[in-house]
């Protein structure tokens, strides 16, 4: 977006604007009465702290990529919230889901892997002209990065974009076929959060094993609550703030010296400064777990946590234009159908084995979003939930290049 066409620029501005968005649907969603108790019967509240910052930048009020808003929530805001929201966790408890979180993410692998070249033959079908083009150009070569995106994340797609050779101009448009159909995803995804009691009483599935995990966290808050004095909440900024220090700088440190000496183990995201901040603060957060510091969840950990969480999801809105669909609407249609492959493998999955649309929904968003999205979505289902979907995102960078290489090969052989 041309900055001269955007309203406003400063990022204090910014900022603001978003503050008072999440002040605005807080306060509304939170009426017993009148139109805004209708609306969000049917609209989740945690959807509209997305859409209404997307807004802003679809319609030129602020520029959703020329700011450094998402980058201070995505680099100081999510590890000081990962680290407050995992203090309370009960390890035992998370082992004891058993195996169907890690089928389900499993799935959403194979489902991106099985659905680029999928879509890529239907689309092909429709629209033969795609295949007509030669070189750095092929759509197959942005596709594949596109894979690297959607099993990893950025640091991926970037190592499947070299691996390949795509040329600027596929990777530019894969770039915006990604930020509108993973948002698209992201709204279902948030609405689904919304629903999913009525959505597995409907399926029959298993949820007893979230439920007791919710209700360990639960009954251990409402054993030792307690009203949260202003000592209680700079332990908690210290607790937050200080483990997302320390893992800058713990990732400054390892980031060079895997370059310099690994430059092989790029592939596992080694070299991805975001994935070493993750790594430690949740290392830092289950650690706290087994101490004495868990009884901060008794004064509102996960709650200042979550507030962290909601201006990260508002930044996140900010990425996403409404308009840009239109921009490149035959690629936007493939990253469309390649979606919906990975969302009906996960559905169909989810009802043989019984997993409860948690798993769905984490599931893919550990795949699709990786890091930075995975925990917004399970804390959406209950703020307990967020580490299972760091877990499982770590997981995804470590499988990211293999799958999605892998995904380029078959690629290749229907594009070429």
């Amino acid at each position: 977006m041309d900055s001269h066409s955007v309203m406003f620029t400063n990022d204090a501005v910014v900022m603001g604007m978003l503050a008072i968005i999440l002040g605005f649907v807080f306060y509304t969603s939170n009426l017993k009465t009148g139109f805004w108790a209708k609306f969000y019967k049917y609209v989740p509240a945690l959807l509209m702290c997305y859409f209404l910052p997307s807004l802003l930048n679809t319609f030129g009020i602020v520029d959703g990529e020329g700011n450094s808003v998402y980058t201070v929530a995505k680099y100081y805001l999510l590890p000081a919230c990962l680290v407050l929201l995992t203090l309370s966790i009960d390890l035992k408890a998370v082992a004891a889901l058993g195996p169907k979180a890690i089928i389900m993410f499993l799935t959403g692998t194979v489902g991106v892997v099985i659905g680029g070249p999928i879509a890529l033959l239907v689309a092909a079908t429709f629209m033969p002209e795609l295949l007509g083009v030669e070189g750095a150009g092929e759509l197959w070569r942005g596709m594949a990065a596109l894979a690297g995106s959607w099993i990893g994340g950025g640091a991926n797609m970037v190592a499947m974009k070299e691996i390949y050779q795509a040329n600027g101009d596929i990777f530019t448009i894969m770039v915006t076929v990604d930020i509108v159909v993973a948002n698209i995803w992201m709204a279902g995804l948030l609405y689904l959060a919304a629903r999913h009691k009525e959505i597995d009483k409907h399926t029959g599935a298993d949820t007893s094993s979230i439920d007791k995990l919710i209700d360990t966290v639960s009954q251990f808050e409402k054993k030792n609550s307690r009203k949260p004095e202003l000592r209680d909440l700079m332990i908690l900024v210290a607790f937050g703030f200080g483990a997302t220090g320390f893992a800058h700088l713990i990732a400054d440190t390892a980031v060079p010296f895997f370059q310099a000496n690994y430059p092989a183990l790029e592939k596992f995201s080694l070299h991805s400064k975001l994935f070493w901040i993750i790594f430690v603060v949740t290392t830092i957060g289950l650690s706290l777990s087994f101490t004495k510091a868990r009884q901060f969840e008794a004064v509102g950990a996960s709650k200042v946590g979550g507030a962290f969480l909601y201006i990260l999801v508002a930044t996140i809105g900010l990425h996403m234009d409404i308009g840009k669909v239109f921009e490149a609407p035959k690629y936007v249609i493939i990253g469309l159908i390649w979606m919906a492959i990975h969302v009906i493998l996960l559905f169909v999955v989810a009802k043989i084995i019984k997993a409860p649309v948690f798993y769905v929904a984490v599931g893919s968003k550990a795949n699709i979003g990786g890091a930075a999205s995975a925990p917004v979505v399970a804390s959406a289902f209950h703020p307990a939930l967020a580490p299972v979907g760091v877990l499982l995102a770590v997981l995804g960078y470590a499988l990211g290049t293999y799958a999605a290489w892998f995904c380029g090969q078959v690629l290749q052989l229907v594009g070429s």
